[in-house]
């Protein structure tokens, strides 16, 4: 009982916040009201402050809380989402104030106006105001009628979490990369478990066991033995044409991306980690994929035939819960003339079973942790979910009760050292409660459900605002890594995020996910090339769990996908449309008969195709939150839709089919965030200069550097703009926008496309940037596609953007700005190959917070100039780049990206703390010395396809040269243009 009351309180929590927040301003808006309702809703908005502090109180106390309390808490639940939907069609149906003015007699004529032709909506919401400020009265009296007491003060251990949540200490302050090491526990696995040796692995347990770990570490260590590798999510209810279409888009041959065409390390990465290729952008060309959404189960395992009968292949499939679903699997996979091998894993023995079809296939069962072990991985998870400044709680013994009684789950393990690890200042006694709690004396430890029970101890632990963003994690599906930044512009939308502690809303949002990590609720999967978490996982037991609770409380309703949910019984707040796993989601109204009148925030995920915005179906006046991700076929007519969602701050179009935004973009008053990346959309309507609250704009594609162009009226407008990505600066057509002068909250400027030759325009332009770094710039990246003058330009600056953490300049870049070594707070640097030189290394060199150095040059820029200038550098360094002893002493992440790449030498000692070394090429003179690297932990070759025989016999002998599991891992792949 007491963690459904925990929902309600995080749930109730954060809406009435954003809620008050919205009455107040209302309560100011008093022109807009009629005789009498101000004083409802004043009422109302008295009553609601008080429910809170109920709520608060609620919150400190006692969790024995019986079924009335629970009952009568869902109803402050209710009458909050339905207030606030009242204001917010106010909002949308009535303009805005029109009485502004410096001539009174004006002033008074308008007012009448206004008064008159607005009577009849204002009318409308005063009757709905007086209807819902009596049943807020309602329930205050069923309160005391039923008696449902007040919360009395208490100790209890789960307190502590709430007040203790400390969002500058939950400020991300280590960098770091994802590594491939191998998991706590499994080393027993690892010795008897080859799947090189083995057809098919079947690997069986219950949830929480560890099977997707083992399984993934042996992918993860053997993948780079396979010509093709593919990692699929199958769970409780199937699609077999989307299994194969996801498994199809990962064995075919990759498109060239390039590491400068990614933020982070994401090919490796992704393809390391066996993350799906359907969760993320820039991996495989798009009109390939388009094609494959289209084909028949048929054409599918025709292809997979094509690309996997001639090759090698590993497949991890994981979660499979019916026989029937892995024989449907097991059919389109065809016999290998050179060794394939398949790895599944499942709950189930019988499923475990159906897979073996040879002598040769294998069934391991994983059981609980025993021994040492569980001590080992709850001392390891806690280290990591440790604070930095927690130097008292590091050197803090625990009870070892702690862990015993988790009776060797890792999930359960793992968890509760994040719970324990977020509660430094706990004694002995206190952990000895909730151990009792959660595992009476005369029980040793928990039973195989024990999972769930620990959940929701350590759910109940967190403090409301982050209750609330674990649970709109249920928006995303299973198994797709979580936009970091994606996820904190939609909690800011959604008004689940305030400023705190002198922090902005983004800092704070960060922080939210950052104390998630902490307590493992999520798990980064991928780290962007600044060190920082770029994507999240949630464990599939713990989105279950929280898919489940999120539905319970109507915080969010879930529509296809993995989960088997029951169809809303009441309105539906917020909606999540998943691919149909049972079925095709191609045919049918997935949302057939539900009451869509007070969605506030709908998410589509790729793959539902054809689903049509229609008016009839939403109530737009009310939707804040719009994410279309990845969903084709959408018309010129849903575009125009989109404009009647006049509440709108958050919109995403990235990856549709969308060439072009309507004019009634203006409309959207509220928009904070626009995403058009990777579509069609090239330039933006002059309209978009009026949304004075936008706060970021993201366009352009950054794979094949198409930009977004801005209308000439942005040079005096939207000065909130704290992101501005993807754009487009030439000179053809109208006169560029190249003064930024007004935008000085602006962070982030990245430049896909730079063609300018007129003197005005670089000075303008170098002076924006110039004038922006010493305000809050510190993220710049500019491409020069012309005669790289620019970026010439930019060395006489006289005051450096000292600010900056992330710096990319590529073009004709020969020699370096004099002032680059004095950005302190660089972390990461992207410089185009023509700077690639003796003397630029010891310039960079001296950059101590440098964490990841990338040189690069697109194929199409390999005109004899730009040949010229690169074989010049190489002649004046000898023919070879030497990389010294004691220089790039933080550098943990080094790449080069080129047709072309020089002889590279490391001398001994040279970048201790280099983890990861990526080269991608057509030709590779040479690489010696990688040896000499001490903390290199991998080596990720990426060559051409039709690369000369020298360059593929040198790369084979380098990872030939490897020996056993000593030294740095050596993944080769191949690419295409």
């Amino acid at each position: 009982m007491g963690f459904a009351i925990d929902l309600v309180e995080g749930v109730s929590d954060a809406t009435i916040k954003s809620l008050l927040t919205k009455l107040g301003r209302l309560l100011a808006n008093e022109y807009a009201l009629l005789r009498g309702v101000r004083g409802d809703i004043q009422y109302i908005n008295d009553e609601m402050a008080s429910m809170q502090a109920f709520l608060a109180d609620l919150s400190a106390g006692p969790r024995d809380h019986d079924r009335r309390l629970k009952d009568w808490m869902k109803q402050i639940r209710d009458v909050s989402y339905d207030v606030e939907d009242c204001v917010d069609d106010f909002a949308h149906r009535l303009p805005h104030d029109t009485t502004r003015g410096d001539v009174i007699c004006c002033a008074t004529i308008v007012s009448w106006v206004y008064d008159v032709g607005t009577w009849w909506p204002r009318r409308n919401i005063a009757s709905t105001v007086t209807a819902l400020k009596a049943r807020t009265q309602q329930i205050g009296e069923r309160r005391a009628r039923y008696g449902v007491e007040n919360p009395k003060s208490s100790d209890d251990v789960n307190s502590g979490g709430f007040a203790g949540f400390d969002a500058a200490e939950n400020q991300q302050t280590s960098l770091r990369l994802v590594g491939t090491r191998m998991p706590v526990g499994v080393d027993t696995e690892m010795e008897k478990l080859d799947p090189p040796n083995k057809d098919i692995l079947s690997v069986v347990g219950f949830g929480g066991v560890g099977k997707t770990t083992i399984a993934t570490a042996l992918y993860q260590k053997f993948g780079d033995q396979f010509d093709r590798r593919a990692t699929v999510t199958v769970s409780q209810s199937s699609n077999i044409d989307a299994i194969l279409r996801n498994m199809l888009r990962q064995v075919m041959p990759q498109l060239e991306d390039g590491p400068e065409k990614q933020d982070g390390a994401a090919a490796s990465e992704k393809r390391s980690l066996g993350v799906s290729t359907m969760c993320y952008d820039g991996f495989y060309d798009e009109d390939t994929s388009e094609d494959i959404e289209q084909m028949d189960k048929k054409q599918l395992i025709s292809q997979l035939h094509d690309h996997l009968k001639n090759y090698s292949y590993l497949l991890l499939i994981d979660d499979v819960w019916s026989a029937t679903t892995w024989e449907d699997i097991n059919k389109a996979l065809p016999r290998s003339e050179k060794k394939c091998r398949v790895i599944v894993t499942t709950r189930f023995q019988a499923v475990a079973t159906a897979c073996t079809r040879d002598k040769g296939d294998l069934v391991h069962k994983v059981v609980e942790l025993s021994g040492n072990k569980p001590e080992e991985l709850f001392m390891e998870a806690m280290a990591e979910s440790k604070a930095s400044n927690d130097d008292e709680g590091k050197k803090k013994k625990v009870p070892a009760r702690l862990w015993e009684m988790c009776g060797g789950l890792p999930l359960a393990i793992v968890a509760m050292a994040g719970h324990v690890a977020c509660n430094p200042h706990r004694s002995d006694e206190e952990w000895s409660r909730v151990c009792n709690s959660l595992v009476p004396r005369s029980v040793k430890y928990l039973a195989q459900d024990g999972v769930t029970r620990i959940l929701a101890h350590c759910y109940n632990d967190m403090n409301a605002e982050t209750k609330t963003c674990a649970l709109y994690l249920s928006m995303f599906p299973k198994g797709c890594p979580v936009s970091r930044k994606s996820l904190t512009r939609r909690l800011i939308a959604e008004g689940f995020v305030s400023e705190k502690q002198g922090l902005s809303v983004e800092d704070v949002a960060e922080a939210y996910l950052n104390h998630l990590t902490r307590r493992k609720m999520i798990r980064p999967v991928e780290h962007s090339s600044n060190g920082k978490a770029k994507s999240f996982l949630v464990h599939d037991m713990v989105l279950e769990y929280i898919v489940s609770k999120a539905s319970e409380e109507n915080f969010v309703t879930v529509v296809g996908g993995h989960w088997l949910t029951a169809p809303p019984s009441s309105k539906v707040r917020r909606l999540s449309l998943q691919q149909q796993h049972g079925g095709d989601s191609r045919g049918g109204n997935p949302v057939e008969g539900m009451n869509l009148s007070h969605v506030r925030s709908l998410t589509v995920s790729e793959g539902m195709g054809k689903l049509r915005l229609r008016s009839n179906s939403l109530k737009f006046g009310i939707v804040q939150v719009l994410d279309l991700d990845g969903c084709k076929d959408l018309k010129h007519h849903d575009a125009k839709e989109i404009c009647k969602m006049r509440l709108l701050k958050y919109i995403s179009l990235r990856r549709t089919d969308v060439s072009k935004l309507s004019k009634k973009i203006k409309n959207l008053q509220y928009l904070e965030t626009l995403d058009v990346r990777e579509t069609n959309v090239t330039e933006l309507p002059k309209t978009v200069c009026q949304l004075q609250r936008l706060v970021n704009i993201l366009g352009g594609n950054k794979r094949t550097r198409k930009g977004l162009k801005l209308p000439e009226d942005l040079r005096n407008t939207m000065n909130g703009l704290r992101v501005l990505s993807g754009i487009e600066i030439v000179e053809e057509g109208a006169n560029p926008v190249v003064d930024f002068h007004h935008l000085t909250d602006l962070r982030k400027l990245t430049i896909y496309k730079l063609n300018i030759s007129k003197w005005d325009l670089f000075q303008d332009l170098s002076s924006s940037i110039e004038y922006l770094g010493g305000y809050s710039l510190h993220t710049l990246m500019i491409e020069d596609i012309s005669s790289g003058s620019f970026l010439e330009s930019l060395g006489y600056l006289s005051s450096p953007p000292r600010f900056l953490t992330a710096l990319e300049l590529s073009g004709k870049l020969v020699k370096l700005p004099g002032w680059i070594t004095e950005l302190d707070a660089l972390t990461k640097l992207t410089l185009s190959l023509t700077a690639l030189s003796s003397d630029a290394l010891v310039q960079i060199s001296q950059l101590k917070t440098l964490f990841s150095l990338t040189f690069s040059l697109a194929a199409q820029k390999q005109d004899p100039e730009t040949a010229a200038i690169v074989e010049e550098n190489k002649a004046k360094s000898d023919g070879e780049i030497i990389f010294l002893a004691g220089k790039f002493e933080n550098l943990k992440l080094l790449r080069f990206s080129a047709p072309f790449i020089p002889l590279l030498r490391f001398s001994r000692d040279a970048m201790p703390k280099l983890e990861r070394l990526e080269a991608r090429f057509s030709i590779l003179e040479g690489l010696y010395g990688v040896e000499n690297l001490s903390a290199l932990k991998e080596v990720h070759l990426r060559v051409h396809d039709e690369a000369c025989n020298f360059t593929k016999l040198m790369v084979e002998g380098i990872k030939t040269a490897k020996k056993g599991d000593a030294g740095p891992r050596v993944i080769i792949d191949h690419y295409h243009d």
